[in-house]
């Protein structure tokens, strides 16, 4: 395609004449986990094990401040990077995990981590560029590019002796004169797979030296398992890089429905993310990043008890599917997710949809990952024990 074809009408017309949806909007796939979850969405029966979060609600401490925050008239417009005092919170915050220098001017507060991706994709892509991307991943990071009229080229993690592995070689050959940016989300969703720092390295000085920006989802950096924190690119990166590292509330602290995230980005950048913010959410409301100081300053009980029952969780579902004779599982080291290929299965939309209907137990397709995931399902595990194991009593039939 090129870099003018989403100009040309594409599907039905919207509107007398030639009004239109752009082709590259009308044209996006459809989120395939929505199709799975709109079966049994609220249902007071289903056991939504499809998206990326807890049964848990967010904890009463961070409720209270959003509540504090509002009652006492915090309900106004405000800086559109945020307020100054949760971006010191922030790099204090950082500072102190990854043992780097942080600088609150490095940070802006973003409606959601997702946004904090899609301000990336529109102040680095043009229509006509391309995206590495390191794949099977969340399929709102692949299209985000296509928004933008740019070209996602997905490079597939190998499974080597049943462990996910990253081919830098292969990530760096798929880059040429039109890429501009490479994606990588590590902790990785759906697979757990995380990426070691000397590739870390690797990656930027290859970025550093053609130009290229990095984009870094790590927002499953304090789910990790076999160590305090997952390595971030902010441990190997200077201030000035080529650097861009999304970061979310919603899974340590337990706050998806908050839509809250923060990007952190060279200083000379913040200008620029202000006025994208400008031209669309204008700011996080205030009561909000109120919410947000409190999970940062006095959630860190909160974060350790999210892990517990996250690793209780895994440790509840892998055990059983890993004794399923058609399931094939790599044990995840990072996030809350059991990424399993199961045998027989070649449309994991349909199989996940059948799942539903017969057992209630929602998980998401392997296919909503990118077709590196096809023949596999998803099944977040940051629930209680006792609702896991529920879950899998009801697909065991289903999966053995």
């Amino acid at each position: 395609m090129s870099p003018r074809d989403d100009l040309l009408p594409r599907g039905p017309l919207t509107a007398p004449g030639l009004a239109r949806i752009r082709g590259r909007i009308w044209g996006l796939e459809k989120q395939l986990i929505g199709e799975v979850s709109r079966l049994g969405l609220g249902q007071p029966d289903t056991i939504a094990l499809w998206y990326g979060e807890s049964d848990q609600p967010t904890p009463a401490f961070i409720c209270d401040a959003a509540y504090k925050a509002m009652r006492a008239g915090e309900t106004f417009y405000t800086h559109k990077r945020g307020l100054p005092e949760l971006r010191q919170t922030l790099a204090t915050y950082m500072a102190g995990l990854y043992g780097v220098p942080m600088d609150m001017e490095r940070i802006t507060i973003t409606m959601s981590g997702m946004a904090a991706i899609m301000l990336s994709f529109q102040a680095l892509l043009d229509a006509g560029d391309n995206c590495a991307i390191v794949a099977p991943v969340w399929p709102n990071c692949s299209q985000g590019t296509e928004v933008m009229g740019a070209e996602p080229r997905r490079v597939a993690l190998e499974l080597e002796n049943g462990v996910w592995r990253l081919d830098t070689q292969r990530l760096m050959d798929a880059c040429d004169e039109r890429t501009r940016a490479i994606f990588v989300n590590s902790p990785g969703n759906p697979t757990g797979w995380m990426l070691a720092a000397d590739q870390q390295r690797e990656i930027l000085d290859f970025c550093r030296r053609r130009g290229i920006w990095l984009v870094a989802d790590e927002v499953y950096a304090r789910l990790v398992y076999d160590r305090p924190v997952a390595p971030s690119f902010l441990q190997v990166a200077e201030p000035d890089d080529p650097l861009l590292v999304v970061n979310s509330f919603s899974k340590s602290w337990a706050m998806t429905g908050w839509r809250i995230g923060w990007l952190t980005h060279p200083v000379w950048m913040g200008e620029t993310i202000s006025s994208l913010i400008e031209f669309s959410t204008a700011a996080v409301s205030v009561f909000t990043q109120r919410a947000g100081i409190a999970a940062v300053s006095e959630g860190e009980p909160f974060v350790a008890a999210m892990l517990a029952r996250c690793r209780a969780g895994r440790d509840t579902v892998v055990p059983r599917l890993q004794a399923m004779p058609r399931v094939a599982i790599n044990p995840p080291s990072a996030a809350f997710y059991a990424f399993f290929k199961v045998d027989g299965v070649d449309d994991s939309l349909a199989f996940a949809q059948e799942i539903f209907h017969k057992t209630n137990v929602g998980l998401a397709p392997g296919s909503a990952f990118g077709p590196e995931g096809e023949g596999s399902l998803r099944l977040c595990f940051a629930s209680s024990p006792e609702r896991l194991n529920r879950a899998m009593d009801l697909l065991e039939p289903m999966l053995r």
